[in-house]
């Protein structure tokens, strides 16, 4: 019988069989560039209820149901203001090609979110393109640039990535030489050797208001300060953010792709974003603060009913960074095969010195670089669906806000989910084992 067959129904899956020989093989662990493969509780676990007779729905056809967002309104002279609750989340832009970079910006712009830097620091494109533009301060600190930084809207402060620690190259010896990595895998474990473990600007909870003020002063106290950490100790994490001063904390739950990261971190990490985002919400409670520091939900969004449901939960806006990219499909994918080339010519290059790429001219990618309208048109068209579908969300509950959208809105399909969310599972009026 082959050695697979003997895996079916075992904890030896033919999945787990195939890792175990890929490691046998190469005496590395598996360094992966998505989101999580296993199962996890998700949004889909809750619904929403709709109105019927103890409650009146909104019509359509003349009833408004408004999506505008303000955010940031806690210190910031200049708070945001975006038409629908979702805004685009950093990525590894550095694996990104600078035309897609640019594309982001320009659909972000075009359907009047914000849009996210990432990884890598600021382009001339995506300041060209970007109407409302977050500048990410990392912990790698890798094209950082306090000339971009005094030019962006808002500026995100980012902590440990849980998904990305800095591991360093697996050590070779005498009683494991292992096989030589290809090429991917080596460019791969590279990024991950330069990825520091923790933010250099600070050792400890007590030195991020210094680090805080120190934005709002590089800003002119102008732009919000988002503070954005991974789900883990969600509950303390986000009460230290929040007493550090931010305007604005954004929780990535596990669900979030990672540009790349250890498979092992990638599965066995974290916190759900259904679970991060109310514990988030009781942690600024508990504060007094949940109606001035904006809470922002980012991993595994995928549609109006994630967005509307995350809403109801508790957050104020939430952030797409693979949804987004696959919108651009297939456009993006044939730029990305094509390699950085196919649009180094028309974004300023990113291996140039900090002085050359702020004196470039702003591209003119639209003109020169077929399809990239395109693929912008299409982010807007996407946010403009996601938009209409949490708009048709809320109308059902009677809402003419889908900012009050609330818990009572919502209903839990599994004991799991009511556990979690603290939401009476369908059929009851209580919450499962309270």
């Amino acid at each position: 019988m082959d050695s697979l067959e003997k895996t079916e129904g075992t904890p030896y899956t033919p999945q787990v069989y195939a890792e175990i020989q890929e490691k046998a093989e190469s005496g590395h662990f598996r360094v992966v560039g998505t989101g999580r493969s296993r199962s996890l509780p998700t949004f889909d676990d809750l619904t929403l209820i709709p109105c019927s007779l103890s409650r009146v729905p909104l019509e359509a056809f003349y009833e408004q149901c408004t999506t505008t967002t303000t955010l940031g309104t806690r210190f910031a002279a200049q708070p945001l203001e975006l038409s629908t609750p979702v805004t685009i989340a950093g990525m590894g832009a550095k694996l990104l090609p600078q035309a897609v970079r640019a594309a982001l910006a320009y659909g972000a712009a075009r359907a009047g979110i914000l849009y996210t830097t990432g990884h890598g620091g600021m382009l001339a494109a995506e300041r060209e393109y970007a109407k409302l533009l977050s500048y990410e301060v990392l912990p790698s600190r890798i094209g950082f640039n306090p000339r971009h930084l005094i030019r962006a809207d808002v500026i995100e402060l980012v902590s440990v990535r849980g998904v990305s620690p800095s591991i360093g190259m697996p050590q070779q010896d005498d009683q494991g030489p292992g096989q030589p990595l290809g090429s991917a895998q080596e460019t791969a474990y590279s990024r991950l050797s330069h990825s520091p473990t923790r933010h250099p600007d600070w050792v400890g909870p007590d030195d991020l208001p210094k680090k805080v003020e120190e934005l709002r002063e590089a800003t002119d106290w102008q732009a919000p300060i988002i503070v954005k950490i991974s789900a883990a100790h969600v509950f303390d994490d986000v009460q230290l953010a929040a007493k550090a001063g931010a305007d604005i904390v954004t929780v990535e739950g596990m669900e979030a792709g990672a540009s790349t990261g250890p498979a092992i971190l990638n599965e066995h990490t974290g916190v759900p974003g259904i679970a991060a985002v109310c514990q988030a919400r009781r942690a600024l409670e508990v504060l007094g603060l949940e109606d001035e520091v904006n809470l922002i939900l980012c991993g595994g969004i995928r549609s109006g009913a994630d967005v509307a449901k995350a809403l109801a939960l508790g957050a104020d806006a939430v952030s797409i960074g693979t949804a987004a990219l696959v919108s651009l499909e297939p456009w993006a994918g044939q730029v990305t095969a094509q390699g950085e080339e196919a649009g180094a010519a028309q974004c300023a290059d990113y291996a140039a010195s900090a002085e050359e790429r702020d004196s470039a001219p702003p591209p003119n990618l639209p003109a020169d670089l077929p399809g990239f309208d395109e693929a912008a048109y299409r982010l807007a068209n996407f946010i403009t669906s996601l938009t209409q579908e949490i708009q048709l969300l809320a109308r059902a509950c009677g809402k003419a806000n889908v900012h009050d959208l609330e818990a009572e809105d919502l209903r839990a399909l599994s004991l799991e989910a009511s556990l979690i969310t603290n939401v009476p599972l369908v059929g009851m009026e209580t919450v499962v084992g309270r």
